[in-house]
């Protein structure tokens, strides 16, 4: 149900049920923490791409799981899973990039908004349908998308149900790159790459300082900011970094 494949210090993640459009259910939620948990200490592994097979990215939570459930218990189980697994995606030390083709729906999109950046196609669509179901996301669609686009464009994708298009989430700031039809998952692996040249130390800590930053007053941020990259000053990569630049030429950084 989840594919893993390591190439070039990357690892692609593929959602693989392309029968049932890559739903995500407790199984694939399993797979999910456990690959990260193998990834996790891989030295060889700097950048991480999360995709789908087949013509979908994700259409979301297994209905049929869902539908099994005979209490609501059940229910908030599934849903820790779901939330459990992205919370882990979303701290990963190493950047992760979503490839996203065809539609990216309910907790599909939820998977693609915990990853750090987001590829999509062209004329792909992205959404939180769950109203139209009559509940809500519930694996951090309410939380993370109005912090990544406009609160108010975020309250109208989630309190209608209705998608947008590829273009349409460029525009809102939602999607870092654009990719023609049939290419997102080669565009993503061409950004993970870059990534993936970058100190591995410095790029954790770029993760954390935006992410817990964003939750700080601004002075407080900046004085977190000034310790974390004096940190850094003291690393071998930092040095390496300097002579790389003097001698114009790659760094070879080893993440020390």
């Amino acid at each position: 149900m989840l594919r893993v494949e390591l190439r070039d210090r990357i690892a692609v993640l593929t959602l693989d049920r392309p029968g049932q459009l890559n739903a995500l259910g407790s199984g694939t939620m399993d797979e999910l923490t456990r690959a990260l948990g193998d990834i996790h200490d891989n030295d060889d592994v700097r950048a991480l791409v999360v995709t789908g097979a087949g013509r979908a990215f994700s259409a979301g939570a297994d209905l049929g799981e869902i539908e099994s459930f005979t209490a609501p218990g059940q229910f908030r189980d599934f849903v820790g899973r779901l939330t459990e697994a992205f919370a882990l995606l979303e701290d990963f030390p190493k950047p992760s990039v979503a490839a996203v083709h065809g539609f990216a729906f309910g907790g599909g999109l939820e998977l693609a908004l915990a990853c750090d950046l987001r590829v999509v196609e062209r004329g792909a669509r992205l959404g939180l349908p769950e109203m139209k179901l009559g509940v809500l996301p519930g694996a951090g669609g309410t939380q993370r998308l109005p912090r990544l686009i406009p609160p108010a464009i975020a309250k109208q994708l989630i309190l209608t149900g209705e998608p947008i298009d590829a273009e349409r989430a460029w525009e809102l700031g939602l999607v870092n790159e654009l990719a023609e039809p049939g290419d997102a998952l080669k565009a993503a692996e061409a950004l993970a790459t870059r990534l993936a040249a970058g100190a591995p130390l410095a790029l954790a800590a770029g993760k954390r300082l935006v992410d817990h930053g964003l939750g700080m007053g601004l002075e407080t941020a900046i004085a977190y900011e000034r310790e974390t990259v004096s940190v850094l000053f003291c690393t071998e990569d930092r040095a390496e970094g300097l002579k790389a630049f003097r001698e114009r030429r790659p760094g070879d950084f080893r993440g020390v």
